[in-house]
C-alpha cells in the first residue's frame, strides 16, 4: 500500500522545511513502512554543510526515519490522527554508514519491535540503493493531546 505526500500531510504535522518525507512505498499495518525521501541540492541544509561538499546532516537522516516511523505508529492507530503529537523518548544504536548527497533517493525502513497505545520502539535502517547509510533504534511516545508535550498530562 503507497501513501502520497498528501496523505502523510493529514498524518503528520511537520510542513517544509522539515517534512523528510516524499511518498511511503510500503506499509503494514503495526509492523513495517518503507518510505522515500528525494534527496536535491535545493534542501536548505545544504548550503551550509558543507559548501562545495554537500552532504545531508545525519541528524536529519534520523529525523527522515523518525518521520516514517510516526506514519506506521499513526496510521496503526487511526484515533491519534489530528489528535496528538508523536515525540522522541530515546535515539540508540545510531551508526552512519556512508554519506547521502544530492541526486540520492533515501529509502527509509522501519519495522516495529514494540508497539502499544503510548510507546512504540523501532528499528529503523535507511538506504541508497542497496547500500545500508545509517541505522538506529527509535523509541517514541503519543503525547496526551497535540497541544501537551510528554510528561505535561495533566
Amino acid at each position: 500500500m503507497e501513501i502520497s505526500h498528501e496523505e502523510i500531510q493529514k498524518i503528520l504535522p511537520h510542513r517544509y522545511p522539515f517534512l523528510l518525507l516524499d511518498r511511503i512505498l510500503e506499509f503494514t499495518l503495526n509492523e513495517k513502512v518503507v518510505g522515500l525521501k528525494n534527496v536535491t541540492i535545493n534542501e536548505p541544509f545544504f548550503q551550509g554543510h558543507f559548501p562545495g561538499k554537500p552532504i545531508m546532516p545525519g541528524v536529519l537522516i534520523v529525523e527522515a526515519m523518525a518521520q516514517a516511523g510516526g506514519v506506521l505508529a499513526i496510521k496503526s492507530n487511526p484515533r491519534q490522527i489530528g489528535n496528538k503529537l508523536i515525540y522522541f523518548l530515546a535515539i540508540d544504536k545510531v551508526k552512519f554508514r556512508k554519506p547521502v548527497v544530492p541526486g540520492d533517493q533515501l529509502i527509509l525502513e522501519l519495522t516495529a519491535l514494540r508497539r502499544g497505545q503510548k510507546v512504540w520502539k523501532m528499528q529503523g535502517k535507511a538506504f541508497v540503493r542497496e547500500s545500508l547509510v545509517a541505522e538506529a533504534e527509535l523509541t517514541a511516545s503519543f503525547s496526551g493531546d497535540k497541544d501537551t508535550p510528554p510528561g505535561e498530562e495533566v
